[in-house]
């Protein structure tokens, strides 16, 4: 690594590690061959997303990197951010094996350690889900509170048709025998 490298270059560089993606490395045989020098294929390292949302991101990732990246291009249902040469390789699997490093170290420790008991669940439900459950609940509790005032509302017009059919009753009652 050059000496004149940040420190904001060398926490981009480890969040690289992060990032989605897999490494293209020529082939030594066929470079080396008959056809070497039809051979054009490079160091290459190529990150995977979802969205132009992400590779925006990871553009501006690769760049405080102190990479240049590529043209973004589709293949299958992803896009794809290619960063070329054998410096941004070295990096991106560098970044890797740090990840991979801290993470072994932390599930060890957590083996390990007597205190820790039952692990934490590290599964959240995704947002969406969390939002329909309280959606659900409070239409649930709308459905009530609106079951319970038809109910009351109910009760109320049979008493008053009640009391209607009986003043009702005594008034045709009246009526009927004034007529007469």
């Amino acid at each position: 690594m050059p000496r004149d490298e940040t420190s904001a270059q060398r926490a981009a560089r480890l969040r690289l590690g992060r990032l989605p993606g897999y490494v293209r490395q020529p082939d030594p045989a066929r470079r080396g061959g008959e056809d070497g020098r039809t051979y054009k294929k490079g160091w290459e390292v190529r990150f995977t997303a979802r969205s132009e949302a992400e590779i925006t991101e990871i553009r501006e990732l690769v760049t405080a990197a102190g990479f240049a990246p590529a043209r973004p291009f589709f293949k299958g249902h992803q896009l794809i951010q290619p960063v070329y040469g054998i410096a941004a390789v070295q990096a991106y699997l560098a970044a890797r094996e740090s990840l991979e490093a801290t993470e072994a170290t932390t599930r060890a420790e957590a083996r390990t350690d007597p205190r820790a008991g039952i692990p934490e669940q590290t599964r959240r439900e995704p947002d969406s889900v969390a939002a329909a459950a309280r959606a659900a609940e409070s239409a649930a509790a709308r459905a009530a509170v609106e079951a319970r005032t038809a109910a009351e509302a109910a009760v109320r017009s049979a008493a008053e048709a009640d009391r209607s059919d009986r003043t009702g009753r005594a008034g045709r009652a009246g009526r009927a025998a004034r007529e007469r």
